[in-house]
This record gives C-alpha cells, sequence and structure tokens, in this order.
C-alpha cells in the first residue's frame, strides 16, 4: 500500500495549500478554495481551485509511472507488429507543458478542449491549469442513444486531428467529456511525430473500443466511415487486440473486427 501511494505521486497537503495560493496569486485572487475531484489517477492530483480553473498538480513519482506506462503502451504497440510510437516527459513540468500545448494545438484546429490557462513549474511539481467544465458528463456516462447520437462527431474530430498531423494517442471513454451538448477532448499524451501514422491507426481502434459496448460494433463502424475509408479501418484493426488487452478498455474486439472485414468483403 505505502508502495502504491509512492507511486501515486500524491501531494501533502501542506503544498497543495500552497500551488493553490500561488495560482491565486497569479490570477488576482483573494481567497483560495480547493475541490478535490474523485479520479483514481496515477499521473496528476486533479482539484479545482475557486470554482474557475481545473487543475492538475503533477509529481516527480507521476512522471515516473508515466514513463512505466509509456514502456507498457510501447511494447504492446511492437506486439500489434508496429514500432512504439508512445514517448515520454523528463520531468513534472514537462508533462504539464506538454498537455498545455496539445490541448492548444486542438483548440487551435478547431477542436473543442477545455481552454488551456497556463503551465508552470512550482518547487518540483508540474501545474496545469485549464479552463473549469463545472457540469459535464464522460462519454462512458452516456445512454446508448445519446452515444449514438455522437459517435459520428467523435470520429469526425479524430479524423480532423489526424488531418492536421496530431494523434490523442489516449482516447478512451473518461477522456471524451460531454458539456453543453458538445464533444470536448482532454488528456491527449505524447506520441512520435516519426509513428505518426500508426497513431492514427490506433486512434481510430481506440475510438471504436470506447463505442462498442455502448452502441454495439456495427453502429461504430458505421460512425467511423463516415469520417474513414475502409482500409484505414483495416490498418486500425490490427491493434484491437493490443488495446483489449488495457484494464480501461472492456470491449468485444473479434465482433468489432468482424464488422470491419464484412464491410471490406
Amino acid at each position: 500500500m505505502a508502495f502504491r501511494r509512492f507511486l501515486r505521486g500524491r501531494v501533502e497537503w501542506d503544498r497543495l495549500e500552497s500551488v493553490a495560493r500561488a495560482i491565486a496569486e497569479r490570477y488576482g485572487e483573494d481567497e483560495v478554495r480547493i475541490e478535490f475531484l474523485e479520479a483514481d489517477n496515477w499521473l496528476s492530483t486533479p482539484c479545482v481551485v475557486n470554482e474557475r480553473w481545473f487543475v492538475k498538480i503533477i509529481t516527480e513519482q507521476n512522471s515516473l509511472v508515466h514513463a512505466l506506462l509509456t514502456t507498457g503502451r510501447n511494447i504492446g504497440a511492437f506486439t500489434s507488429g508496429t514500432e512504439g510510437f508512445f514517448d515520454h516527459f523528463g520531468t513534472a513540468y514537462g508533462m504539464a507543458e506538454h498537455e498545455f500545448e496539445a490541448t492548444k494545438k486542438l483548440r487551435e484546429i478547431g477542436i473543442n478542449a477545455p481552454e488551456p490557462i497556463e503551465a508552470f513549474e512550482f518547487e518540483d511539481l508540474g501545474v496545469l491549469v485549464l479552463e473549469y467544465l463545472p457540469e459535464f458528463r464522460t462519454l462512458n456516462e452516456l445512454s446508448d442513444s445519446e452515444a449514438l447520437a455522437y459517435a459520428p462527431d467523435l470520429f469526425e474530430s479524430l479524423a480532423t486531428m489526424h488531418d492536421n498531423s496530431l494523434a490523442h494517442g489516449d482516447l478512451r471513454g473518461e477522456n471524451v467529456l460531454i458539456a453543453n451538448n458538445t464533444l470536448y477532448f482532454i488528456d491527449a499524451t505524447n506520441v512520435k511525430a516519426s509513428g505518426l501514422a500508426d497513431a492514427r491507426s490506433y486512434d481510430l481502434a481506440c475510438g471504436l473500443a470506447a463505442l462498442e459496448p455502448l452502441i454495439g460494433a456495427g453502429p461504430a463502424v458505421d460512425a467511423a466511415l463516415e469520417s474513414y475509408r475502409v482500409d484505414e479501418l483495416l490498418a486500425a484493426q490490427d491493434f484491437l487486440d493490443f488495446i483489449n488487452m488495457r484494464p480501461d478498455h472492456d470491449f468485444e474486439a473479434g465482433v468489432v473486427k468482424g464488422e470491419i472485414e464484412k464491410r471490406a468483403a
């Protein structure tokens, strides 16, 4: 248990207060109110400050866990017949800075994402400050009919990323938010430029994996085909078995493959 706490990189309360005070000072706030979000998160301590900012506080232990996860994902990519395309950050601040820049790039190409306010280093911590969306649901929390309605928008957004030489790299239900009847994308990870083509296929496979439990394999594939060609889905299916081994995805990989093969026949 102590080792798990170490890996999670929990931040002591007095340090959290110091970070919150630093944010208040940076943005001219006289008082500080911190609300911690209930999340089983190994990569940051997420909280809301003054009901205005969503803040991720990242420790060096979080950076270590990211390195371990990156290694595991690259091994999984190897098993899918490709070189590993996930990349790691050297420091906690590097993680915060990347997510800030990735979120900014998404918004620049028209993808909905919380407005990135700032990434800064506080002592040995990385701090990411984003717009706070007070009322949202994740993709996993939608009803089946709602998920079906949003499915084409999800793949259209992915295609827009890919057409602009970007990839998400960690698409799953928890990283797609619905607020004000709009899809928002969060938590894009670091992908090597040399592996962008494979990362796009991986993104597409992750989209199918996220939607299959909600709307079924056939409708998920049909929604994807509104933005992607059949040959692109065939390339994506190479990653389905690897994604199915991840603990944060639970779907019928064989059924999705079968639906893709039907469209390709």
